[in-house]
């Protein structure tokens, strides 16, 4: 850099050279918070299936080796994204009058991050909790059924129980809307329709089904999913 005031001034002024080439800008350092974004875009945006460890070096404009730098194998990735789906899970102050309602709240928010990124809770479900933002929601859950009054070991295996449901339940739903987006909506039956085929079916044969066929079909999936986690924690205490 000139060290008179007057060249200095000059060097400010002076019209860039149009025959040199532009500078090349810097490219972002690679990070595990980047890898993780670049993680979730792609679920978001092509679904679970679509992760791979070369998407995501897509993404990142870098190769595999780069990212192999960061993380162990493929299943880091499923590491990294619960984890950061964990992180953004809410928990309360354990509370023994509300231990339910607040239980129900957060795999709530569980249940609604997985289903932003279809098809993630694939990940939940083969993935080891040993992430801290995991581990995190896991002793907060635990917090709460124990304020509740439930023994240690039922809380345990009730966590177990609800996780699993949670993710499959999640699972389940982006399954159905790939398959709705795959090959349109005829093949999704409508509510009316099954409770007429479920009607037609021969009484000798299906007499329940028959009868039942509009409590079979009732309600919507979530009004399902408060069911089934409500079933689960009523019975915890009993």
């Amino acid at each position: 850099m000139p060290t008179d005031p007057r060249q200095r001034r000059a060097a400010r002024h002076a019209q860039p050279d149009a025959t040199a080439e532009p500078a090349k800008p810097r490219r972002a350092p690679l990070t595990l918070e980047r890898i993780t974004d670049a993680a979730l875009q792609v679920c978001a945006t092509e679904g679970y299936d679509a992760l791979t460890v070369r998407r995501v070096t897509a993404i990142l404009g870098t190769g595999p080796s780069s990212l192999y730098a960061h993380i162990v194998n493929r299943d880091d990735l499923d590491d990294l994204i619960i984890g950061r789906l964990c992180s953004q899970i809410v928990l309360p102050e354990p509370d023994p009058a509300t231990w339910r309602q607040q239980l129900h709240g957060v795999l709530t928010q569980l249940r609604d991050l997985y289903l932003d990124y279809p098809g993630v809770s694939r990940a939940a479900l083969a993935t080891v909790a040993t992430n801290l933002e995991t581990l995190r929601v896991s002793e907060g859950m635990l917090a709460i059924l124990l304020a509740g009054g439930v023994d240690p070991r039922t809380a345990a295996w009730a966590m177990d129980a609800l996780a699993l449901y949670t993710a499959g339940y999640a699972l389940e739903r982006s399954l159905v809307e790939r398959r709705r987006h795959r090959e349109g909506d005829d093949w999704v039956l409508s509510r009316d329709e099954l409770v007429r085929r479920f009607t037609a079916l021969p009484a000798d044969r299906f007499p329940h089904t028959a009868q039942h066929a509009t409590e079979l079909t009732s309600g919507t999936g979530h009004d399902r999913f408060d069911f089934t986690v409500e079933l689960i924690l009523n019975g915890l205490t009993r």
